[in-house]
């Protein structure tokens, strides 16, 4: 399970080197990483196509690091029982993509329960969905991603109106007493920008090429890490 002691770091191997990719999630957990993102894309709900269960099974088998999986794809429900037994700790779905979310994030609940543990409930947002969209069902949530790019790629730049969706989850998420929950912010996440979206009340940071494109994976989280 994630921890609340200090803001979390977490790579995405969506930027990862996938023929090697044990050898990355070993060396990013060793470089510092808190938490490894997984982003699942199914080419519909967003254009792009990526991973499924089975990675997420072969994932877990290499870390004992909490897996953050993000649903991009549409019929989540039918999906959710899969990643659970694959090992994720938190799956995350899309307001835009449930139809009925308040029963998606029951069966993450349940499915966790048959499992033998808690899953956490995660909902994205995408950055032009508003955050109003969540406030009946904010208490049901243990975590929520404020896309701060448009889902589908890696190595694209942060969208500055994000900012403000940050601060106006964390003010809705606390006037309710849910101090507990998380936010996450994911894209475009670097060492010269993670300093003002940790302030505008995020906790966990998404980043993809910002670590797996650099030289040293342990220089690139340690800067992220020292202006937090």
């Amino acid at each position: 399970m994630f921890t609340k002691s200090h803001k979390l770091i977490a790579p995405s191997i969506l930027a990862a080197d996938f023929a090697r990719l044990a050898d990355e999630v070993a060396r990013v957990e060793a470089a510092g990483a808190d938490v490894i993102h997984v982003d699942v894309m199914d080419g519909h709900f967003v254009p792009n196509l990526t991973i499924g269960p089975v990675v997420v099974e072969w994932v877990r088998k290499v870390t004992d690091l909490p897996l953050d999986v993000h649903l991009m794809i549409t019929d989540a429900d039918l999906y959710i029982p899969e990643f659970v037994q694959a090992g994720a700790d938190c799956l995350t779905v899309h307001q835009e993509a449930c139809n009925h979310l308040h029963r998606t994030l029951q069966l993450i609940r349940e499915e966790g329960a048959k499992a033998g543990r808690e899953v956490m409930t995660g909902v994205s947002l995408n950055p032009a969905t508003p955050v109003e969209t969540l406030s009946t069902i904010l208490p049901d949530v243990d975590m929520v991603l404020i896309m701060s790019v448009n889902p589908g790629f890696g190595g694209q730049k942060f969208i500055p109106f994000c900012l403000d969706k940050v601060r106006q989850i964390r003010q809705m998420a606390d006037a309710i007493g849910h101090t507990d929950m998380y936010l996450e912010v994911d894209g475009g996440i670097k060492a010269n920008n993670i300093a003002e979206v940790s302030k505008a009340g995020a906790d966990v940071f998404v980043a993809g090429s910002a670590i797996f494109g650099a030289d040293d994976y342990g220089d690139a989280i340690g800067a992220m890490k020292s202006v937090l």
